[in-house]
């Protein structure tokens, strides 16, 4: 990062801007060139390992490109506002971001539950009761 004095190092800060966040642009490689999807996500943090939930349906671009090369690459932002300097006739934008890497990793059907949990308890505060049905048409990863 090139301007130093903006960085966040401190893991506890990152993570509580990563829950702040309600979305994350996953970028993956298509044929040498970036894809990017915006996903809702959930959190799940153990000591030092972040890890990222996502659901599809079971077909698509993004399992097809994470299927030939599961790298990938995440940002999220939150805490946007504008900046003006009126005595310097300038401006600039304020907020938050996390950017990062890993490798994709699907969720077998007996470890869904579980990692839906995680992806609703970003949105929803309380235990969210959803439709267990729906999860035979969902793909899960991390």
């Amino acid at each position: 990062m090139r301007r130093k004095d903006r960085e966040i190092t401190d893991f506890n800060e990152i993570i509580e801007i990563m829950k702040k966040c309600d979305s994350v642009t996953l970028g993956l490689n298509d044929d040498g060139y970036p894809y990017l999807v915006p996903l809702n996500f959930g959190l799940h943090v153990d000591g030092e390992q972040v890890e990222l939930y996502f659901h599809c349906a079971t077909q698509g671009t993004k399992l097809d490109l994470i299927k030939k090369d599961n790298r990938a690459t995440f940002e999220m932002d939150c805490g946007h506002n504008f900046i003006l300097y009126e005595e310097r006739m300038s401006c600039t934008m304020g907020y938050e971001s996390v950017i990062g890497h890993g490798k994709i990793e699907f969720i077998d059907d007996g470890h869904k539950f579980e990692a839906l949990k995680i992806l609703m308890n970003q949105y929803h505060a309380e235990d969210f009761k959803f439709n267990t049905d729906m999860m035979k048409a969902t793909t899960v990863f991390k």
